[in-house]
């Protein structure tokens, strides 16, 4: 699973959704769904511009961790 850590950056710079959406210009649906972590796809452009906004690079933003879940091994 992809686990999206806007919120703590934003926290960590004490910015609003309010306050990215309209430096950054990006759409207020899609800030809001990344900070809950209920989106399922994210834009090139999007995430471009929310590094850029947010002076980190895409691995300070996004992590791949482990869900907990086992996949049996299919031969």
């Amino acid at each position: 699973m992809i686990k999206c850590h806007l919120s703590t950056l934003m926290g960590a710079r004490r910015l609003k959704i309010s306050d990215v959406v309209r430096e950054s210009g990006i759409n207020r649906n899609t800030i809001t769904r990344l900070y809950h972590e209920t989106n399922n796809r994210i834009d090139f452009d999007t995430l471009e511009r929310l590094c850029r906004y947010l002076g980190c690079e895409i691995s300070d933003l996004l992590e791949i961790v482990d869900d907990g879940s086992k996949e049996s091994d299919v031969s």
